[in-house]
């Protein structure tokens, strides 16, 4: 996967939890979570696309690595929605944005493992 591939799909996840977000309830635990999810969603992108102009491998290194811990946090928050809410909202963009969430894990994950091993 090219780095252009990886941006773009992470930011179109970012884009895709915040569209979905907009259908969820509106009792005050969905608002913590929704707010958690944007930060969380549109951070992973972000600080991919600051490791592409890393000064350093380190830097590029730990920008990778805030990247895939915020993937992680988006994951969690993802199956918190996933066990409390109502069937009716578990449709197939959610179930897209859980498994995009895991998969983008996996390939940042990755990429951790492969700037460690150089």
């Amino acid at each position: 996967m090219e780095k252009n591939d990886l941006s773009e799909r992470l930011f179109q996840f970012a884009v895709r939890v915040i569209k979905y977000l907009r259908k969820l309830p509106n009792a005050p635990e969905y608002k913590v979570i929704r707010y958690q999810l944007v930060k969380s969603s549109s951070s992973s992108g972000a600080n991919y696309e600051e490791a592409q102009a890393g000064s350093s491998r380190a830097d590029f290194a730990n920008k990778v690595r805030i990247a895939l811990r915020e993937m992680r946090e988006s994951n969690y928050f993802l199956r918190i929605l996933k066990a409390i809410l109502p069937d009716e909202h578990i449709d197939d963009e959610f179930s897209f944005l859980l498994q995009e969430s895991k998969e983008l894990m996996n390939i940042l994950g990755s990429i951790m493992t492969k700037t460690q091993t150089r």
